[in-house]
């Protein structure tokens, strides 16, 4: 009797166990092929699969644990627990396995859009502290330093800032603000608008024709600006430019791609991926171009797509390089999102500069190695940073450096 019970669930079990774990697959062999039109030629079937022992030994585990466990079980965590443990097995820094959270968090950060007005708020009092170009706040007449006292005429001065952040983002039609500006109580009328999420800043050095040019992550929309601040400075004179790429941690392989070959002539290497002993180049497609000298700013935090960038520049377009010595990272990630809004991240292949050099854990060396100062009160208290990196590059491209 017991037998025959035990039969009959190991039976749906094992049908259970298939149907998950091959939707698994599908979508791993979906993101694989994906990737491989691209770059790769790695053979697998539904047939090497189904004949693969240890994965058969898999199935037949999840089977008899939702069979004979003595309690219920949740599949689908189950399963994400078996998926971050092939992650942790790699025993790779960058391969892991991320939660639905934890995913749509970053792929927010990535995306280089954001839903809002236009400002950036003060966590403390809830002052704004910057009101971006062309976005509802501006077009309002919201200015730097007004403080926001009110949302749809409720006093919010007792609310924390990211509440109030919160309120505003999850308004789906116009909405009032109640701004404090000096002794005035300001109301404006506002609605959301889908906006670039702010990744570059830009100006030209004062008394000089060079631009600056920082780029704080490599997102979806980072060429988009990039473009459009070049534009800008271009128009206004500039004919030398400092990249400054400090603190920026990377991001997408392809926004890296993109940023390279607004500056580099066409058929000159941005940079290569290794697998397996196959080498793959990718080099610069568009006939656009620049000419202007450029000098590129690094610290230890550059790193990934911000070293791809880096080293495409120095190597393939002559570019200066200045700072410290940067972070290493020298390997690419590959992503695929499970249906629960999961991810596995796992690392696919090393990137090597244009002249084929890995740097993964040793970094680009700078031309220049210039260290920064920091500036302190009577009390050690630091209070500043003296930009010895940016003063270089500004010495370098006005032609005054040994």
């Amino acid at each position: 009797m017991n037998k025959e019970k035990n039969d009959r669930g190991f039976s749906l079990a094992w049908v259970i166990g298939i149907v998950v774990v091959t939707s698994i697959i599908s979508a791993i062999t979906a993101g694989v092929i994906v990737y491989n039109n691209n770059r790769l030629s790695y053979n697998m079937t539904y047939g090497d699969l189904s004949n693969d022992e240890e994965l058969n030994e898999f199935l037949t585990v999840y089977a008899n644990i939702l069979s004979d466990y003595y309690e219920d079980v949740d599949t689908g965590e189950l399963l994400d627990k078996a998926i971050a443990g092939m992650m942790d097995y790699l025993g790779d820094d960058y391969s892991t396995y991320l939660d639905d959270e934890t995913t749509a968090e970053l792929f927010e950060s990535l995306s280089g859009e954001y839903k809002g007005i236009g400002v950036s708020i003060n966590n403390s009092d809830k002052s704004i502290v910057e009101v971006y170009k062309d976005t509802p706040a501006s077009k309002a007449g919201i200015e730097a330093g007004d403080i926001i006292v009110g949302f749809n005429n409720t006093d919010v001065t007792n609310m924390s800032a990211t509440k109030v952040v919160e309120m505003i983002k999850n308004s789906t039609g116009n909405f009032t603000l109640q701004l404090k500006r000096g002794e005035q109580t300001l109301t404006v009328t506002l609605k959301n608008e889908t906006l670039l999420a702010p990744n570059t800043d830009y100006y030209l050095i004062e008394n000089t024709s060079t631009g600056y040019l920082y780029m704080e992550t490599f997102s979806n929309t980072l060429a988009i600006q990039v473009t459009s601040a070049l534009e800008e400075m271009e128009k206004n004179g500039m004919t030398s430019l400092i990249i400054d790429l400090r603190d920026n941690t990377g991001g997408y392989l392809t926004s890296a791609s993109d940023v390279a070959s607004i500056f580099l002539e066409k058929g000159k290497r941005i940079y290569s991926l290794e697998y397996q002993n196959e080498v793959n180049h990718y080099s610069d497609e568009t006939r656009e171009h620049k000419e202007y000298d450029i000098v590129v700013l690094i610290n230890e935090n550059t790193a990934s797509a911000a070293e791809i960038l880096a080293a495409a520049l120095k190597e393939s377009y002559g570019a200066t390089i200045v700072g410290e010595t940067s972070f290493g990272k020298g390997k690419v990630q590959q992503t695929m999102q499970l249906d629960d809004g999961s991810m596995v991240k796992y690392t696919s292949a090393y990137w090597l500069t244009p002249s084929g050099t890995c740097v993964d854990e040793i970094g680009i060396n700078p031309d220049y190695y210039v260290a920064n100062e920091q500036i302190t009160d009577e009390n050690g208290t630091i209070t500043g940073i003296n930009d010895l990196q940016l003063q270089k590059a500004i010495e370098i491209l006005n032609g005054i450096t040994n």
